[in-house]
């Protein structure tokens, strides 16, 4: 009895492990597959309980990019931003972090816990700070401009990964490449850099998804329409009167938006999972 109930316990346990897994995959799919089958639906097939439109019709995208509002434009906007916060981002947290990781000076582990203090403050904290700054460096209103804010909040996170990653690294790869007489700058770019792409994958990739979504400083710092990046945009689509709701059009928006994330996340998975687990087990 014992034996056979020992056999059994792991056919339950798989099945509530598959079970409890396929719950979470249809709790978060659900809600992005209603999106893009709303985002096909107009008029009243919207409020049709049916999670299938009856008549698909792509009359909600094109009306985007041929309404009122340069939806295309702040597309190019968002792209624009979240690639320039993205390289800057990784460009400098590649050598802080070789300092944090691989120089030895008092106060490092502080000044570590420092950057990554930053991240822990609420955006509206310093709101009124930044706006002073983007103002006072006249790029208020600028769509570029925003990557000021965005790179403030997205280096603690990559220094910290990235500092992890480069701890690991083999000590004897930088000195063989000091005795060949690399400087810091060629130890960095041609000798760690081929090492480091696991780490800048994930933390780019994370950057750009957290640069790409930001919705209150965008709001805050841009009112030039044509200035406006995509999360804003999505905000003030607006029906055909005051009344309206033009859900289909803000479905349709949000598929724009989300689909290349998922094509990313799902393209370079491996690279992000070992980015962000590097370090976490010694040897």
């Amino acid at each position: 009895m014992i034996a056979q109930g020992d056999t059994q316990r792991p056919m339950w346990g798989s099945i509530a492990l598959y079970s409890l897994a396929a719950l979470v995959v249809v709790i978060s799919v659900y809600p992005f597959l209603y999106t893009i089958t709303t985002s096909f639906k107009t008029g009243t097939a919207l409020f049709d309980a049916s999670l299938w439109p009856k008549s698909p019709t792509w009359k909600n995208y094109i009306q985007l990019f041929e309404g009122r509002q340069p939806f295309g434009r702040h597309l190019m906007n968002s792209i624009m931003v979240s690639t320039v916060t993205v390289a800057i981002s990784l460009l400098m947290a590649i050598t802080a972090s070789y300092a944090l990781g691989r120089i030895q000076f008092r106060g490092k582990a502080t000044l570590l816990l420092l950057i990554l203090a930053v991240s822990m403050f609420p955006q509206v904290a310093v709101l009124s700070g930044m706006f002073e700054l983007m103002q006072a460096l006249g790029l208020y209103n600028l769509s570029i401009g925003l990557v000021v804010p965005y790179t403030v909040f997205t280096l603690p996170f990559t220094v910290w990964v990235l500092t992890t990653f480069m701890r690991g690294l083999p000590k004897e790869l930088e000195e063989a490449a000091i005795m060949d007489g690399c400087g810091p700058t060629r130890v960095i770019f041609q000798v760690f850099m081929p090492l480091l792409w696991p780490a800048l994958v994930s933390t780019g990739l994370l950057a750009f998804i957290g640069a790409w979504n930001e919705f209150l400083f965008a709001l805050t710092f841009v009112n030039d329409d044509l200035q406006r990046t995509v999360p804003v945009s999505i905000s003030l689509i607006t029906g055909a009167t005051a009344y309206e709701v033009p859900w289909g059009s803000i479905m349709a928006a949000s598929v724009i938006v989300t689909v290349p994330l998922v094509v990313l996340v799902l393209a370079f998975q491996r690279k992000i999972v070992s980015g962000l687990t590097a370090g976490a087990v010694k040897g």
